[in-house]
């Protein structure tokens, strides 16, 4: 395994910029995501890892070892695709056996491999099956035993459980997750799956627009995004605009529903800054009894009430016009109705005041 630095990657496409001035760092062993929406430069960067793609500027290093101008068959990745990209003429055998053919690895010591990744991913039975009488689940456990196989020093996942249904997709991420523990492989995975990344990561890289806008782990990214776009992207968020008003150990914000408190989320925070107060749905709870000092209460009318097994979430209008959601995460009666003037309570440290930079804004 390897540490895999990048050092102000950028990639372009003829006039498209799809990666911009990249600065990463992946420590040996780490199970590192990228995390964004369809077009944000993530495939494009994790390919650029791979060797299939040079980059105009910035450089790629595995451990000390500039691999910027090394060709992908002498960078040592495993590489595990969106669409499997398993040969359809051959068996799960020799789909597997393909890599370390290419290496010229000895006859003898290719069984043994090859036998033992297709332990590692509970394929034996199928050895001789094709492609094509497999499931989808069985065609990726090929593909990462095939990644496997080779000993690589990075395993790089491109989205490998986009096609795959919810229940599988549940069942597979286990499976790697389990297979990262036991192998202690660097891994990077690549994934529009905001759920998928907090469920698995140790840490993620939230990209847009071709840039890393936030790196951190999972908790850290929830539930202190560090802009509006990352706050949006990662989970359900309530935003109330205001201004500030107060610089002390906590940010006073007065907004249309009165001066609310809470903690910075960017650096240079300054009096009279134009900001977001940002709240988790599950930070928001129907007051029930006297509120207590660090508690916020707002009150509003119900505009709907969604059901939706393991949680029941209520729209609320507030009286500026401002609309928030209040998610109840144990909803064996409903609490409210359409109609419903209620009372929320949240706490002040459940608000994270951000820069109000529009909607578009990272």
């Amino acid at each position: 395994m390897v540490r895999v630095r990048l050092k102000d990657v950028t990639k372009r496409f003829g006039s498209v910029v799809a990666v911009e001035c990249v600065d990463l760092e992946i420590e040996k062993g780490e199970f590192f995501f990228l995390l964004g929406p369809s077009g944000c430069g993530k495939t494009t960067l994790l390919r650029t890892v791979a060797g299939f793609y040079r980059p105009e500027r910035g450089r790629v290093f595995f451990d000390d070892r500039d691999v910027t101008e090394v060709p992908p068959e002498k960078r040592n990745t495993g590489m595990v695709f969106q669409n499997y990209a398993l040969w359809p003429h051959m068996t799960v055998w020799q789909n597997v056996a393909y890599g370390l053919s290419m290496r010229n690895i000895a006859p003898d010591k290719r069984t043994e491999r090859i036998r033992q990744a297709l332990q590692m991913v509970r394929m034996e039975a199928y050895r001789d099956r094709s492609p094509n009488q497999l499931s989808g689940g069985q065609q990726q456990r090929v593909a990462l035993a095939r990644a496997l196989v080779i000993e690589p020093d990075v395993v790089l996942l491109d989205e490998p459980l986009s096609n795959l249904d919810a229940r599988l997709r549940l069942e597979m991420r286990e499976q790697i997750q389990a297979l990262h523990r036991s192998l202690g492989i660097t891994m990077i995975y690549v994934t529009h799956d905001q759920k998928e990344a907090l469920a698995m990561a140790g840490r993620v890289a939230v990209m847009q627009a071709g840039r890393v806008v936030q790196s951190g782990s999972p908790r850290t990214l929830y539930s202190q995004p560090a802009n509006r776009f990352v706050a949006d992207f990662i989970g359900e968020i309530n935003l109330i605009s205001g201004k500030v008003v107060l610089l002390d150990d906590e940010i006073g914000v007065e907004t249309p529903v009165g001066v609310l408190y809470g903690r910075p989320g960017y650096d240079d925070i300054r009096k009279d800054d134009q900001v977001l107060c940002a709240i988790r749905p599950e930070a928001m709870e129907f007051l029930a009894g006297r509120p207590g000092e660090a508690d916020h209460v707002v009150t509003g009318t119900v505009r709907n009430a969604i059901y939706l097994g393991e949680t029941e979430q209520y729209v609320v209008d507030l009286p500026d016009g401002t609309r928030v959601k209040l998610a109840d995460s144990h909803p064996l009666v409903q609490r409210a109705f359409p109609g419903d003037r209620v009372s929320i309570r949240f706490a002040r440290d459940a608000i994270t005041i951000l820069r109000d930079e529009g909607e578009n804004a990272a």
